[in-house]
C-alpha cells in the first residue's frame, strides 16, 4: 500500500496538479493539508474521477483544512481541535485492517521565533505539545498507526539547506526541534520513515519557498513534511520517496508529496 502526504495549498486551485501526481504515482491513500475549502464545497467530482471513492475531510473557507482520500473503505476515526481555536488541522481515519492514519497540519508559526512577541509562534508550540500529549495518552506501541502531514518543522541538521543560518528561523529553531523530538519519542518511539530510509547526513527537503526565483538552482529547501510509523508498523516499511519534481509543476504548491510503501 502506498500512503502519501501533501500540503497542496488549495485543492480546488490545484486540481490539475493533483491529477498529475495521482496518475503518475498512484497512491492508495493520499492525505492533504491546506485544502482551503469549506466542507459543502469539497470537490468530490475530481476526487472520485481519480479513483478515490472513500474520503473524509474537515475544512474551512480559505484557510487550513485536511482530508484523507482512499481507494479502500475508510471510516472516520476522529477530528481533534488540538488547541481549542476552531482551526481545521487534524483528521484521522481507519482502514479495513484497523490501521489508523492521523493527518496533521501544524501551524507555520509566523516569522518571529518568540512566543511572547508572536502569538502565532506560541500557538505552534502549544499545538506540538498537544501532539505529544495525544501520542502519550492515545497511542500504544503495538498499535498500527501512521501520523503524517505538514509538521512545519525541519528537525535534523540536514533537513535544511543551512543548519547554521536557520537556527533562528521559524521551522528549525532549537525549541521547535526539541518539542517535535518529544513527540517522536512518545509511544515507544515513532519511526521517522524517510529518515529510516535515508542516511542522516544526506540532505532531504520537501519544501522550497516561493520567494526563491529559481528554487531548483538555489535548492534552499527544508523537510517540513513527515510520515511516522508506530512500532507495530515499522516492519512493514518497504520504501519511500519525496516527489521533488512536483515543485516544478505549473502553478505549484511550495510543498511536494512525500510517499511511503508499506507491506499491509
Amino acid at each position: 500500500m502506498k500512503i502519501a502526504t501533501w500540503n497542496i495549498n488549495s485543492i480546488r486551485i490545484r486540481e490539475a496538479l493533483l491529477s498529475r501526481f495521482v496518475t503518475q504515482h498512484r497512491p492508495d491513500v493520499l492525505c492533504l493539508q491546506e485544502t482551503k475549502v469549506d466542507d459543502p464545497l469539497f470537490p468530490h467530482g475530481i476526487v472520485r474521477s481519480l479513483g478515490y471513492k472513500h474520503v473524509v475531510f474537515s475544512g474551512e473557507k480559505s484557510y487550513n483544512g485536511v482530508a484523507i482520500l482512499s481507494k479502500q473503505p475508510l471510516k472516520l476515526h476522529a477530528t481533534h481541535d488540538m488547541i481549542g481555536n476552531g482551526q481545521k488541522r487534524h483528521i484521522a481515519a481507519e482502514l479495513p485492517d484497523g490501521t489508523l492514519i492521523h493527518n496533521f497540519y501544524v501551524p507555520a508559526g509566523g516569522d518571529i521565533p518568540d512566543p511572547e512577541q508572536n502569538s502565532k509562534f506560541d500557538e505552534k508550540l502549544r499545538f506540538v505539545d498537544a501532539m505529544r500529549d495525544w501520542s502519550k495518552s492515545d497511542v500504544k506501541p503495538h498499535n498500527r498507526v501512521v501520523i503524517l502531514g505538514d509538521f512545519n518543522i525541519a528537525p535534523m541538521e540536514h533537513d535544511v539547506w543551512s543548519h547554521k543560518q536557520l537556527l533562528k528561523i521559524v521551522s528549525h529553531t532549537p525549541i521547535e526541534v526539541e518539542k517535535l523530538n518529544a513527540v517522536l519519542a512518545e509511544s515507544g518511539g515513532w519511526c521517522d520513515a524517510m529518515r529510516a530510509l535515508t542516511p542522516h547526513d544526506q540532505k532531504l527537503y520537501s519544501w522550497w519557498s516561493y520567494r526563491n526565483r529559481d528554487w531548483e538552482k538555489s535548492d534552499r529547501g527544508r523537510r517540513l513534511d513527515h510520515i511516522w510509523l508506530s512500532d507495530g508498523l515499522k516492519p512493514a516499511l518497504k520504501s519511500g520517496q519525496i516527489i521533488r519534481e512536483a515543485r516544478g509543476f505549473d502553478n505549484p504548491s511550495d510543498h511536494v508529496p512525500v510517499m511511503v510503501e508499506l507491506a499491509i
